[in-house]
C-alpha cells in the first residue's frame, strides 16, 4: 500500500494562502453582523457623546515679549553668568501658568463659584487645565488661550490674567532697580577701599626689590632656552640615528657577516665602485681560466689584481665601520653638552619666575579690583536713569474678545471620525476574530495546512430525513448534493492507479462531521457507473449505515467476526440502488477494537476485495477510536471527511499526521456541510453563482426526481 510523507508537526506549512482584495472581502462578509455592531455601537457613541458633551468657548489674547534692555546690574559681566534669550521666553511661559497667578486670577474673578469649578477638589488645576499657553513660531508673540463654558466668563480670565501678569513683571522690574541700588552704592565703597590697598602693597614691593619690570628679561631669556631646546632635539636625533647604525654594524660584525657586505659599508660609493670592478676581473679570470691553463703567466697576474683589490676592499671597509662608531660618539658627546645648556637656562627662567610671582600677583589684584570699581561707577550712572523710568518689555496686542462660536465638540469632526472610526474598528475586529479561527474552511487551507489533495466540497442537504441525506444521490441524482458526489468520485478515479483502490475507508476527525453520509452516497455514485459496490458498516460502536438504508436485521458485520455467520452472503443486503449491496454493523459487540484486528476481518476484507468492484468502509472518527487505523492500513486508500468551519487547523493536521505515521495512504479530503446558497455563500461565491447558473437543470417536479434513479438506469444500460 501506498504511503505518504508525515508533515512535520513543527515545521511552517510550505505555501502560504495567496492574500487578496478578494480574500478581505470574503473575511468582511462572513463577520457581516459583527461589523454590522461595530460600526453602529462606535457611530451611536460618538453621537451620544456630541448630544451630552458641554459646549466649550475659546477667548484669546495676544502679547508682545521683547528681550529685557541691559539692567543696572548686568549679571553677566559682573558674576559672569550667562542667561540665554531662550531660557528667558520659556520662564515667561512658565510663568504665565504659575500657581501664584492663577490663584490671583481666582481670587480677583471669585471663580469658586463658577458653575464649571463647582464640583471640583482642586479649582488651581481645573482653572490651569483650561489655560493653554501657545507661542507664535518664529516671534515673540504668545497667544494665552481660555477655554470655558461661558463665552464671557472665558473673556474675563484670559484679560485678567494677561493684565495681572503685566502688572506683576513691571513691579518685579521696580523692585529689582531699587534692590540693584542699594547693592551698587554699598559695592562701590566697598571696592574704593580694596584699591587703595591694593596699590600701596605694589608699590612697596618694587621699592622693597628695587625693580621696575622684568617682562623685557624674560623674554631674551626665553627666546635663548626655545633656541638651545631647538638644538639639542636636533643633536639627539641625530645622536640616536649614529646610535643605531653603530649597533646595526656591531650586531653584523659578531654575527659573522663580511665587512663590505653589511648595509652601512656596501651602501658607500667607494665599496660600490670597488666591488663592480671585482665583479669584473672576477668575469675576465674566469674567461681567461677557459683559455689558458691555471699556471699560466696571464692567469697569475689576473690571480694577483683580483687578490688586491680584494684587500683593497677590506681596508676601505674597515675605515667605513671606524666612521661610524666615531660619528656615533661625537653625536653622544654633541647631546650631552646641549643638555647641559638647555637644564642651565631652564634655572635662570625658574629664578626669575620665582621673583615674578608675588609681583604679578600683586598687579593683578590690584588691575582687577580697578576694573571691578569702574564697572560698578558705570552701573551706579546707568541705576540713575533707569530707575526713574517705569517702561515695561511686555504690552498687549489684542486683547481677548467674546468668542461666538464653540469650538468643542466639533460636530462635523466627530461625526467624520466616529463614521471612519466605527468602520476602522469594525472591520479591525473583523480580522481580529478571523485571526483567531483557525478553522478547516477552504480548499486553499486542505491545501496549505493538511498538505493533501482535495477532493470536492458537499453542499449542505437542507433535510431532516436521515434517509433522504444518505440516499441523496439515488433519490434526488439532480441536486447539487448529488452532483458533488459525482464530482468527488471523478476525482479519486481520475487520480494515478485509480484501478487499484477497490477497498476505500472514509474516516474523519471527531463524530457528526458526515463521514457516513459521504461513505453512502460515494457508494450510491459508484454503484451508478456500474461497478459492483459494497458498502460496509465498520462503526461497530454508533452504526448508522442501517438507518439510512432502512435495514434493521441484527444479522450483520460483528455477527460474521464473530463467527456467529460463517456465509459471507448471509450478512449481504440488497438495496435500492441497482449493483450496491451493504453490509450493516448488525448487534453492536462488547469488544469492537479486537473483532476489527482480528484475522476474521482480514477474511472479510479479502472476501470482498474478490467480489465487488469497490468497497466502501463506513469507519469511526480517528480521534474517537484506534479502530479507524486498522481498518484504513488493510484498505487501499482513506478518503478523509471535515466539517466546514467546525475543525481547527491544528487537529485536523495532527489527525491527518496519526494516519500517514501509521503508513496509511490518503486520497484526499472532503470539506462537508457548506451552505453556498445560506450562511456560507460569501466564502463560495463562484460556487454559488455556478449553482444558479445550473439551477434550471436542477430543478425539476417530484414525479421527475421519483423516476430519476429509473431513466440513469435506463440511459446507463
Amino acid at each position: 500500500m501506498e504511503t505518504q510523507p508525515p508533515a512535520s508537526p513543527d515545521s511552517a506549512p510550505a505555501q502560504r494562502e495567496n492574500v487578496n482584495l478578494r480574500h478581505y472581502w470574503h473575511v468582511v462578509l462572513e463577520r457581516r453582523w459583527l461589523v454590522l455592531t461595530a460600526f453602529i455601537s462606535v457611530f451611536v457613541l460618538s453621537l451620544v457623546y456630541l448630544y451630552k458633551a458641554p459646549k466649550i468657548y475659546q477667548a484669546v489674547a495676544r502679547i508682545e515679549i521683547n528681550r529685557e534692555e541691559n539692567d543696572v546690574l548686568n549679571l553677566k559681566d559682573v558674576l559672569s553668568i550667562d542667561t540665554r534669550d531662550m531660557d528667558y521666553m520659556q520662564t515667561v511661559y512658565k510663568n504665565l501658568k504659575s500657581r501664584t497667578l492663577i490663584e490671583s486670577v481666582i481670587n480677583q474673578l471669585h471663580l469658586e463659584n463658577d458653575e464649571r469649578y463647582l464640583r471640583v477638589t482642586d479649582i488651581y488645576k481645573a482653572v490651569d487645565a483650561d489655560i493653554q499657553i501657545v507661542p507664535t513660531r518664529l516671534s515673540r508673540l504668545v497667544d494665552i488661550k481660555v477655554e470655558h463654558t461661558n463665552p464671557e466668563a472665558a473673556q474675563k480670565i484670559a484679560n485678567t490674567l494677561v493684565n495681572k501678569f503685566l502688572e506683576d513683571n513691571l513691579d518685579r522690574k521696580l523692585e529689582k532697580s531699587r534692590y540693584v541700588s542699594r547693592f551698587l552704592d554699598a559695592e562701590a565703597e566697598n571696592l574704593k577701599q580694596k584699591v587703595q590697598a591694593a596699590d600701596k602693597r605694589l608699590q612697596d614691593y618694587q621699592v622693597q626689590k628695587g625693580s621696575v619690570s622684568l617682562e623685557e628679561r624674560q623674554n631674551v631669556d626665553l627666546l635663548s632656552l626655545q633656541q638651545a631646546q631647538t638644538d639639542l632635539s636636533k643633536a639627539q636625533t641625530e645622536s640616536a640615528i649614529a646610535q643605531t647604525n653603530a649597533a646595526e654594524v656591531a650586531n653584523w660584525i659578531r654575527a659573522g657577516v663580511p665587512l663590505e657586505t653589511i648595509p652601512q659599508v656596501s651602501d658607500e660609493l667607494a665599496i660600490k665602485d670597488m666591488r663592480r670592478t671585482l665583479a669584473v676581473q672576477t668575469a675576465e679570470l674566469e674567461g681567461l681560466l677557459k683559455i689558458y691553463k691555471d699556471k699560466m703567466p696571464v692567469v697569475l697576474q689576473a690571480r694577483e689584481r683580483l687578490a688586491s683589490l680584494t684587500n683593497s676592499i677590506a681596508e676601505q671597509a674597515e675605515r667605513i665601520v671606524a666612521t661610524v662608531y666615531k660619528k656615533a660618539e661625537l653625536a653622544r658627546s654633541v647631546e650631552i653638552s646641549l643638555e647641559n645648556v638647555v637644564k642651565q637656562r631652564k634655572q635662570v627662567i625658574l629664578d626669575l619666575s620665582q621673583q615674578r610671582i608675588e609681583y604679578a600677583t600683586l598687579s593683578r589684584e590690584a588691575a582687577s579690583t580697578r576694573e571691578a570699581l569702574n564697572k560698578v561707577l558705570d552701573r551706579q550712572q546707568e541705576s540713575a536713569i533707569t530707575g526713574k523710568s517705569k517702561t515695561n518689555n511686555m504690552r498687549v496686542v489684542d486683547d481677548a474678545r467674546k468668542p461666538q462660536t464653540h469650538i468643542k465638540p466639533r460636530s462635523t469632526l466627530t461625526i467624520v471620525l466616529g463614521f471612519v472610526g466605527g468602520w476602522c474598528v469594525a472591520i479591525g475586529l473583523a480580522f481580529f476574530v478571523n485571526y483567531l479561527d483557525d478553522s478547516i474552511k477552504s480548499q486553499d487551507d486542505v491545501e496549505t495546512y493538511l498538505r493533501l489533495p482535495f477532493l470536492g466540497y458537499i453542499p449542505n442537504i437542507k433535510t431532516n430525513s436521515l434517509v433522504e441525506r444518505d440516499m441523496q444521490a439515488h433519490l434526488h441524482p439532480r441536486s447539487n448534493a448529488a452532483e458533488a458526489f459525482r464530482t468527488i468520485r471523478a476525482a479519486i478515479s481520475l487520480m494515478p492507479r485509480a484501478d487499484k483502490f477497490r477497498i476505500l475507508a472514509v474516516t474523519s476527525t471527531i463524530p457528526s462531521e458526515g463521514k457516513s453520509l459521504v461513505a453512502a452516497n460515494l457508494a450510491i455514485v459508484n454503484a451508478q457507473t456500474g461497478l459492483k459496490t459494497l458498502l460496509v458498516d465498520a462503526d461497530l460502536r454508533r452504526p448508522a449505515v442501517h438507518k439510512g438504508f432502512q435495514l434493521h436485521s441484527p444479522i450483520g458485520l460483528s455477527a460474521y467476526l464473530t463467527e456467529e455467520i460463517n456465509n459471507f452472503e448471509e450478512c449481504v443486503h440488497t438495496t435500492d440502488v441497482p449493483n450496491l449491496d451493504v453490509v450493516c454493523c448488525g448487534a453492536i459487540p462488547t469488544t469492537p477494537s479486537e473483532l476489527i484486528g482480528s484475522k476474521r476481518m482480514s477474511q472479510f476484507l479479502q472476501e470482498v476485495r474478490m467480489r465487488y468492484d469497490r468497497v466502501v468502509l463506513d469507519c469511526p472518527p480517528v480521534s474517537a477510536v484506534s479502530d479507524p487505523l486498522v481498518l484504513a492500513a488493510k484498505s487501499d486508500g482513506v478518503v478523509f471527511v471535515t466539517k466546514f468551519n467546525k475543525i481547527r487547523r491544528e487537529h485536523s493536521r495532527r489527525t491527518v499526521q496519526r494516519l500517514q505515521d501509521s503508513g496509511i495512504f490518503i486520497l484526499g479530503v472532503i470539506l462537508n456541510d457548506i451552505d453556498f446558497e445560506g450562511r456560507d455563500s460569501y466564502y463560495y461565491s463562484y460556487y454559488y453563482y455556478q449553482n444558479r447558473y445550473y439551477a434550471s437543470h436542477y430543478k425539476s417536479d417530484k414525479v421527475g426526481s421519483e423516476k430519476a434513479p429509473d431513466k440513469e438506469k435506463a440511459k446507463k444500460a
